[in-house]
């Protein structure tokens, strides 16, 4: 043990032991591995080790895919046995609509180029894996690039290639205290002495939590338990002379692959339970929970009707230990906000199917200060410390164990943690029939119904399909008043405000009593952000963007922190409304005294105004592509200003909408969103904000990048597309087709109600990005003829807006 080491990873999982070899890889030899005990010892050395790209976020299935195609690699590189079995695997189906979804599964994975799955028939199953009873079976999305391994040797692999790079590993040493230090650098403190650490990496797994408390953070991350048996040898496996395929009964909530001459065969059940919710006791090791088979009997009697075997085979040993989860069931990784060169990769509950993903991901963040895919589904700044409330988080770890075999419908809006935080009127909404979804644990308005309407769940047009449009028709018609207490606010001050924002972002700022649409790019000119300036006046400016990715943010601001700037979240105590449609000016004139006409609030204006009795903020803007108002108030007055505006609206055809009313429209407008058309993958050039960039104001962040890529060219660009639909639309990451080639993917799509037609906005080749190429998209996996058509079909000079 050294006392300075560049990296200190803590944890001896195979979560920290990629990480380690990662670092090493990448170039960092400096680095040295602690753990408590031995390598394995907590959730590693018990897991089934079962490995599959099938995730329900594609960039993260992508990452699993990378995971699986360095196993041999590392075997390889470390002269480890990893006992690898790559005997495929298939996910079966009795359901009709979960059908569908494995058929639009198989689709989203040509999206993201994982091209070993395929749809395969009973009968197929049936040979993939012959002791699965195939009755009442529709079909299966079978990859031939899954597998199992054996967890002890595949962690010692990687723990072993990074020794031969230089890395150490330190075992039997637990770390007791971590102290930051005025030069950003840690002190490691373990039983055997203090480590200096430039960079800390928390692995901790069953004890992740205790760590965090270590540094001053608590992660939203719990232990849960997990069971799983191995049977004796059973006739039927034995007689084979190979070896099975791994089968995942999705609507049994069991998977089941070969063990010896027996099987594994694991349950997630709809009556989980939490274990050491504040983490594992520090003296746990290598040891089991008692197993509750009580507790599993429900799930266990469907594996036995599809794996009749069973009912005859004896059982080896039963498995009940703790793995970690988070909230959504995605691992956290990533850099702590306000803990510098301080790092987790933390709730990998597959951690081998996704240890190697989390490894690269966090190396190349460490090291090169941004990881080469977008991994927002993996980052700990998706979550707010909302999330690591004990309760909120029982609730929704609960939820998604409970559901990690349920299919989950885009239209579902389920339960756990919520309602958490409320807009200020909340109540008056909700008896105005407000369906509520959430984002980042604020309510926020799906659409408005009557009373008693319950929402069918549905991977097609659900039943609420008109009454969205009724919505979206009568803001196109006369307005409608959207909350938008989840856009994000930040106050930007100080002497050094507008010189910070100036370098911050590519944009040429706006002036006093003006907005302006924001592109933040990364060093490596890729975006950070589409966010809006405004300049209030006085030195007073305002960031705007989406309420979800305010911790991300924030982390990204303070990593730029300058001289004589301060930036102030406002999200939580402002709320607001968005006032849109061809009606919208004379509603607003009815309730302020002050001058909004088009002369005096253009276009992208801002200023102060008395709407009511409400002192507000109000921006001559709408991404529904309407005349439109974005108001802004604390959120003491929100249902004031509401019940203002209503009022005013009344005879001018006021009708309150949600958000799914808002994305028709802004579809209609080919208006890109974060997480969909513009991501931290994605280059300006790719989604035309490259159109917003000032690239001649002189130096910002990313710039010199920025020009290169430029320079280069976008290989991909957004497009608009027009497609044939049936009784379906397309929501995101269906493949693009051209004459059987793919050429791209959807990044959002829906119906437009105004202009009649199933529409979507898809990353496309630039060779077939042209007006009028005849494509085709898959949409709940069925092929449906497109074209691209010009963008924004709706009012495509945007003559609406600006009047």
């Amino acid at each position: 043990m050294k006392p300075h080491y560049r990296a200190v990873v803590i944890g001896g999982g195979v979560v920290g032991a990629s990480v380690l070899y990662h670092l090493t890889r990448f170039g960092w030899s400096e680095v040295a591995l602690i753990e408590r005990a031995e390598l394995t010892a907590g959730s590693t050395w018990h897991a089934a080790a079962g490995f599959h790209a099938l995730n329900a976020d594609p960039n993260v299935a992508a990452l699993q895919d990378y995971t699986i195609n360095l196993y041999r690699e590392i075997e390889a590189e470390s002269g480890w046995d990893i006992g690898l079995h790559m005997t495929g695997g298939v996910n079966i189906a009795s359901d009709p609509q979960r059908w569908e979804w494995l058929k639009s599964a198989w689709a989203v994975f040509q999206s993201v180029g994982i091209e070993t799955a395929r749809l395969v028939g009973p009968e197929e199953i049936k040979a993939i894996c012959p002791i699965v009873d195939v009755t009442g079976v529709l079909g299966g999305l079978h990859d031939s690039n899954e597998g199992h391994l054996d967890p002890y040797g595949t962690t010692h692999a990687y723990a072993g290639a990074a020794r031969k790079r230089g890395a150490d590993v330190i075992l039997r040493n637990r770390v007791v205290e971590l102290r930051s230090r005025p030069d950003g650098q840690w002190d490691v403190v373990t039983e055997q002495g203090t480590i200096v650490a430039e960079h800390v990496v928390n692995a901790g797994g069953l004890w992740a939590k205790q760590l965090g408390r270590m540094a001053g953070v608590d992660l939203p991350v719990t232990p849960m338990e997990h069971h799983y048996f191995v049977t004796e040898d059973i006739p039927e496996i034995a007689a084979l002379d190979r070896e099975i395929g791994i089968a995942v009964d999705l609507d049994g909530f069991s998977y089941l692959r070969q063990e010896r001459k027996g099987v594994l065969l694991g349950v997630y059940e709809q009556n989980p339970k939490h274990w050491n919710m504040d983490g594992a006791p520090w003296d746990y090791g290598i040891e089991l929970i008692p197993e509750d088979i009580d507790r599993i009997s429900p799930e266990l009697a469907k594996a036995h009707e599809r794996f009749p075997c069973l009912a005859s085979a004896g059982i080896r040993k039963w498995v009940n230990g703790a793995f970690t989860f988070t909230p959504d069931g995605n691992p956290i990784v990533g850099p702590v906000r306000g803990l510098k060169n301080y790092w987790v990769a933390c709730g990998v509950m597959a951690g081998f199917s996704q240890g190697g993903g989390v490894g690269k991901s966090l190396a190349e963040w460490m090291i090169y200060g941004e990881p080469q895919a977008d991994i927002f589904g993996m980052d700990i700044a998706r979550y707010g410390a909302f999330a690591a409330n004990r309760e909120y988080l029982r609730q929704t770890t609960r939820q998604f164990y409970s559901r990690r075999f349920v299919m989950t419908f885009p239209n579902e809006r389920l339960p756990a943690g919520r309602p958490l935080k409320r807009p200020g009127a909340y109540d008056c909404m909700s008896a105005a029939g407000c369906e509520w979804t959430a984002s980042w644990g604020l309510e926020i308005p799906a659409y408005f119904a009557p009373m008693g309407f319950r929402e069918n769940t549905t991977l097609k047009r659900s039943n609420a399909f008109d009454i969205v449009g009724d919505e979206a028709l009568q803001a196109r018609r006369a307005a409608g008043l959207v909350d938008i207490s989840a856009y994000s606010r930040y106050a930007v001050s100080g002497s050094g405000a507008q010189a910070w924002l100036d370098r911050l972002l590519a944009c040429r700022l706006p002036k006093a009593g003006q907005a302006r649409l924001a592109p933040m790019l990364g060093p490596d000119g890729r975006l950070k952000g589409d966010l809006t300036v405004l300049n209030w006046g006085g030195g007073d400016y305002w960031l705007m963007g989406s309420y979800y990715l305010r911790e991300f943010h924030m982390r990204w601001f303070e990593s730029q922190a300058g001289e004589g700037v301060t930036v102030s979240d406002l999200s939580d105590a402002m709320g607001g409304f968005l006032l849109t449609g061809p009606n919208a000016r004379k509603i607003l004139e009815r309730t302020t005294h002050q001058d909004v006409s088009g002369t005096a609030l253009p276009f992208m204006a801002c200023g102060a105004f008395d709407i009511g009795i409400v002192r507000a903020r109000v921006a001559r803007l709408s991404i529904a592509g309407e005349l439109g108002f974005e108001i802004s108030c604390p959120v003491g007055m929100h249902a004031a200003l509401r019940e203002t505006l209503l009022a005013a609206g009344e005879e001018l055809g006021l009708a309150e909408i949600g958000y799914y009313a808002l994305n028709a429209l802004r579809l209609e407008k080919s208006f890109g969103i974060w997480s969909r058309e513009f991501t931290q993958g994605y280059t300006p050039g790719q989604t035309g904000l490259d159109r917003f960039i000032a690239f001649d104001k002189g130096s910002f962040v990313g710039r010199e990048a920025a020009l290169k890529a430029r320079e280069a060219g976008a290989e991909q660009r957004i497009v608009t597309l027009e497609i044939d639909a049936v009784d379906a639309d397309a929501s995101g990451f269906e493949p693009v087709w051209h004459d059987g080639r793919r050429v791209g993917f959807v990044t959002s799509g829906g119906f437009g109600y105004a202009i009649g037609k199933s529409v979507a906005l898809a990353l496309v080749d630039d060779d077939f990005a042209g007006e009028g190429t005849a494509l085709s998209v898959h949409i709940v996996g069925v092929e449906r003829p497109a074209r691209i058509i010009a963008a924004s079909p709706y009012d495509p000079r945007g003559k609406a807006m600006r009047q």
